[in-house]
């Protein structure tokens, strides 16, 4: 099967082939640093990391870069409130962030780009767009105009007055027209800011990733991916710069953007205040369990966080785990054509674990010589979705809860009372693929650690 993936541009699925044969240039929207990360934040971190894994099953290399953004108003604005210099807020936030990408699981980008470190490239594209008629300056900024680019508006599909409604940007009178937006803007003294031919300041948002895509990717590239909040105004901008500075039709071919995480039906935000910190998340549930939970939506679907579905990850997580641990050794193999199949139709994780849950069943039936055969193809499976990649042991171990266990006992007990022999039978199997053996007595039901 071809790789099929959903392109924002045309609104429509589309066979998937990179510019430059063999090799797949990818570029995700990373985070701005001035907050710790949110559950609704992880969820572009987790997708693009799956595209990534599949990407480098399929192509021989995929540069994939993703940024982080270290300058921007809310930055100066939080650094503020804090008390604290600005280099150290962005640097224990970037720090925070890297720990909770590797606690979800999530590869390494081949490249990690920070906007301060680019701004020679940003002033240098800023140069290129006045010098081609889509950007003037005037009081110290230097803004983008929207009119001189027909076609601006294409991306999300938004028409001249809902383009100014959702740019909510200040209608200064240095504007020339209201939906034109800032590419360069004065730095006072006390903020950081460069040496330009506008004066002392600091880029925009949208001109930063228009850079940093250009110098590490080159223009145009494959696939721009990133959450369903930025395309319109940042993609829609970065692409409006992008294509006017270099005369393109696209910035990129094909535009990714997953949906919305919930908070009891409301889109998680920090503006809203619904937010669950990744901390907190953390807290609650392991960061595979967190995986799990999100990759049983599809990634263009909203998706409702709950602590009851991160238990529910957690517990499934348990059984695959306690199968690859009574399997012992696993044997090398390759992914399931099944699963690769399911990911190349635009990326349909709910298909692809429904084919871990296969290989799980025909693990749990498998002789002892032929297990090692399976549990192998489960977890070459399973490491195309960033899943079932810690030693079950390990995983086990950690996840052992005496008074869930006691609850989980207690309530075998009431089945059998009932007589509802199948849930006694469900909750035994269940706690044995944890290596949770128990044994029934005259006193009752003790249990212990097959381990």
């Amino acid at each position: 099967m071809t790789l099929v993936l959903h392109n924002t541009l045309t609104r429509a699925e589309e066979p998937f082939s990179p510019l430059v044969a063999e090799h797949v240039r990818l570029y995700v929207c990373g985070p701005t640093v001035y907050q710790r990360i949110h559950v609704g934040n992880a969820r572009p971190l987790i997708v693009f990391d799956v595209l990534f894994r599949l990407l480098s099953h399929l192509y021989p290399r995929v540069t994939y870069v993703r940024n982080i953004t270290d300058v921007d108003d809310k930055i100066i604005e939080q650094a503020r409130a804090n008390g604290e210099p600005i280099e150290a807020l962005t640097a224990r936030t970037t720090a925070a962030f890297l720990e909770d990408a590797a606690a979800l699981g999530c590869l390494e980008p081949t490249i990690q780009p920070k906007a301060t470190e680019h701004i020679p490239e940003m002033v240098a594209l800023i140069g290129r767009l006045i010098e081609r008629g889509h950007a003037y300056a005037a009081a110290g900024h230097v803004l983008f105009s929207t009119p001189s680019m027909p076609a601006y508006g294409r991306l999300s599909g938004r028409n001249r007055d809902d383009q100014i409604a959702g740019a909510r940007v200040e209608v200064a009178p240095y504007k020339r027209d209201p939906a034109d937006f800032v590419l360069w803007k004065p730095a006072a003294g006390d903020e950081p800011g460069w040496p330009s031919p506008w004066g002392r300041g600091r880029p925009g948002w949208h001109i930063e990733c228009s850079a940093m895509a250009e110098k590490h990717l080159g223009l145009p590239f494959d696939i721009h991916g990133g959450g369903q909040d930025l395309i319109f105004p940042h993609h829609e901008n970065e692409m409006a710069q992008s294509c006017c500075a270099h005369g393109l039709e696209t910035m990129a071919r094909y535009w990714l953007h997953n949906g919305f995480v919930d908070m009891r039906g409301q889109k998680m935000s920090k503006s809203l205040g619904n937010v669950l910190p990744m901390d907190d998340a953390l807290a609650a549930a392991p960061g595979e369990a967190i995986r799990l939970w999100m990759l049983g939506a599809h990634y263009r679907a909203p998706i409702d966080c709950s602590e009851s579905g991160f238990a529910e990850a957690r517990t499934r997580l348990d059984r695959f785990y306690g199968a690859l641990e009574r399997a012992g050794e696993t044997t090398a193999d390759v992914p399931d054509p099944e699963l690769i199949a399911a990911l190349e139709d635009d990326l349909n994780t709910p298909k692809a674990l429904a084919v871990l849950h296969e290989l799980l069943h025909e693990l749990n039936r498998a002789s002892h010589s032929a297990a090692p055969a399976i549990a192998g193809r489960l977890k070459a499976s399973a490491g195309l979705l960033g899943l079932l990649e810690a030693p079950p042991s390990k995983w086990l171990r950690g996840t052992l809860d005496d008074s869930r266990i006691a609850g989980l006992v207690a309530e075998r007990q009431a089945a059998r009372q009932a007589r509802d022999f199948a849930r006694a039978d469900a909750i035994r199997d269940e706690l044995a693929a944890e290596g949770i053996l128990l044994e029934d007595g005259p006193g009752g039901t003790t249990w212990r650690s097959g381990q």
